[in-house]
């Protein structure tokens, strides 16, 4: 129970990886704020999360500054602080920059980018407030690596990357932890759907799969333990840090 007493905000947590990691924090006896953008996804992750723990489920889209303050703000009035952020909303839109669309790269910058901006913006305020906190920011793979047919993604994942080191020199000295994660290839609703769309189903999962030198997708658990590995007592000397968990993708 390495959570007991913590609270957690965990930003698209609806499904795949932030659902697995709120659930986890939950278990790990966390008190759990989860934000989807769908309300049904979002209730579904906080009736998971009620199993084990505290919890409450925030809508809102962490692109739009407003939403970004209320789901901070509604965390903070339901517990009384925030220890830990997951900054986990984002989207994929394949692309390249020749067939990729202004609204497109829009809004993955908004989402996967900004979004990350704005919940920290608002959450540093009552970290600074508290004393200590800290942000687990998660990037991609394709933030430190190029992938074909990912120009807007990468961008606005190698832009994560780098605004973490960022975050983590300016508020090191405020007791402020601020590491990231790249997940490698992971198995989700999300990924099925992506490789539902190809004509050949079964050709692209072969192809997503022979990515990683390791020969399959990785679990949301896998990711889920390294996050809160990330944000526990354990790491507390990580500031900084680009944890890569990908199967080999980037050797």
């Amino acid at each position: 129970m390495r959570f007991t007493g913590k609270v957690v905000l965990i930003t698209g947590a609806g499904a795949g990886i932030g659902r697995e990691t709120a659930a986890m924090f939950a278990k790990e006896g966390a008190k759990v704020a989860v934000n989807s953008l769908t309300a049904k996804n979002g209730e579904e992750t906080l009736n998971m999360v009620r199993k084990y723990s505290q919890g409450i489920y925030v809508q809102g889209d962490v692109s739009l500054s407003a939403d970004a303050e209320n789901i901070v703000k509604r965390t903070v009035k339901e517990f009384g602080q925030l220890d830990i952020l997951v900054n986990n909303a984002g989207i994929v839109i394949p692309g390249r920059v020749d067939n990729t669309t202004e609204e497109s790269w829009d809004k993955t910058i908004n989402v996967n980018l900004k979004g990350v901006f704005l919940i920290s913006k608002y959450s540093v305020i009552q970290m600074k407030k508290q004393g200590y906190g800290t942000i687990v920011n998660i990037s991609s793979v394709a933030g430190v690596k190029g992938i074909m047919d990912r120009a807007a993604y990468g961008a606005s994942k190698g832009a994560v990357v780098a605004l973490t080191k960022a975050m983590a020199a300016d508020y090191i000295k405020e007791n402020i932890r601020i590491n990231c994660i790249c997940p490698g290839t992971t198995y989700t609703e999300s990924l099925q759907d992506r490789l539902n769309a190809f004509d050949d189903t079964e050709k692209a999962t072969k192809d997503f799969i022979n990515r990683q030198p390791m020969g399959r997708f990785g679990k949301t658990q896998e990711i889920a333990s390294a996050i809160l590995y990330v944000a526990s007592e354990d790491a507390a000397f990580m500031q900084g840090s680009i944890l890569t968990i990908d199967g080999g993708m980037t050797i």
